[in-house]
């Protein structure tokens, strides 16, 4: 994740995505990792003993065992480098699997190699050189800030809590920006001049309770309302969320390309993770936003792994996430058996395309949906079979 020179896509731009199936007329767009996550590693991940679908438990197990090693997430499907995010998603599956040692080896390798002088996770390290981009990207911050608040409470241990409170107040003092829409998140430090970038996708509720409870800081309940009133107006413009989007400071919201090599405006890697931030979110409206997207999505019944802003597939590539995604739109919306159908699809895409990425959001996403050990409310807003 690195600085980018980013450019509005306009109104006119926007329309000539939808109406020619995601094709955007401005060839610029903000960094994406994405891209390689839809190849896949050559063995499938394992499967219950009967070939059936995997529980929650053995998600999050097949992937702390598959990816983890002494503490370090790695991505063998994009050249076994290590991100902020892998780390991060390390840190909630294994909170969320009750394993305390594995979860103290994973924040002992990022404290050690990723925590910077400012209190943020650098974004990605390889083996060949050690810290590659000493940028923080905001997701990973707060997603880990998470899950050492959690498993600080749980367990006891207060130095989990100090560690994921101080990374709670360096993402507040450097990763979020005041605007009339009120106080958002941005991508990073890099970031912090108008317009804002801003990554729906990026923004957790669940997260801001989570860390407002813990810290006792009133802008993590700001960064809620903020975070809820620009997603709405990414929305407000399309059926689905753009992977990436700007916001003025008047509050004014524009999507943008997908990548900086990609000019088209898209649903992928990013924004399928939008529904599933909002759909474990604990307030009805929030929740809402995540349900909002079940009538484009149920358009067809097999997802690409990137749709344009209306629905349609624009690539052959296959993703777990994307079902996932599509299961926290239909819990969001009550249709639990539906949401159950596509977490079973997700499983089975995993099994057969296992990607770092693929796999991760599968563990959480069942986790998400299924559970309320991640802070979450998204078994409480009832459903229907």
């Amino acid at each position: 994740m690195t600085r980018r020179n980013w450019i509005p896509v306009t109104a006119v731009a926007l329309a000539a995505v939808l109406v020619t199936g995601g094709i955007a007329v401005a060839a610029v767009q903000p960094w994406s990792d994405r891209a390689p996550e839809a190849g896949g590693v050559s063995t499938p991940t394992s499967t219950t003993a009967a070939g059936g679908p995997r529980t929650p438990e053995q998600l999050r197990t097949d992937f702390l065992d598959r990816y983890v090693e002494d503490g370090r997430v790695v991505r063998k499907d994009q050249g076994n480098d290590t991100v902020s995010e892998g780390q991060a998603y390390g840190l909630l599956i294994a909170y969320a699997a009750g394993d305390r040692e594995r979860f103290g080896e994973i924040w002992s390798w990022t404290a050690e190699h990723l925590l910077t002088d400012d209190h943020l996770l650098a974004w990605r390290w390889t083996t060949d050189g050690g810290v590659a981009d000493a940028q923080s990207a905001s997701d990973a911050d707060l997603d880990a800030a998470r899950a050492l608040v959690l498993a600080g409470k749980t367990w006891g241990d207060d130095r989990l809590t100090a560690a994921g409170t101080r990374l709670a107040d360096a993402v507040l003092d450097h990763e979020t920006a005041s605007t009339d829409a009120g106080l958002v998140l941005l991508p990073g430090p890099w970031a912090d001049s108008d317009p804002y970038r801003y990554n729906a996708s990026y923004a957790s509720p669940a997260a801001y309770r989570v860390l407002g409870d813990a810290t006792g800081d009133a802008r993590w309940a700001a960064l809620e309302r903020g975070s809820t009133a620009v997603t709405s107006a990414v929305l407000e413009e399309t059926d689905l969320p753009s992977d990436w989007s700007q916001v003025h400071s008047d509050g004014a919201v524009d999507a943008m390309p997908t990548s900086a090599s990609d000019p088209r405006v898209l649903y992928g890697y990013d924004a399928m993770r939008m529904p599933l931030r909002y759909a474990e979110a604990c307030t009805p409206s929030d929740r809402a936003l995540a349900a909002g997207l079940v009538p484009t999505l149920r358009r067809s019944t097999e997802l690409a792994a990137q749709l344009d802003l209306g629905g349609t597939a624009v690539t052959g590539d296959r993703s777990a996430l994307a079902y996932v995604a599509r299961a926290a739109a239909e819990r969001a919306a009550g249709s639990t058996s539906a949401a159950a159908a596509d977490l079973e699809r997700a499983d089975r895409t995993a099994a057969t395309t296992p990607t770092y990425y693929g796999d991760a959001w599968a563990a959480l996403g069942a986790t998400m949906l299924t559970s309320d050990v991640l802070g979450g409310c998204a078994t409480a807003g009832g459903g229907t079979s």
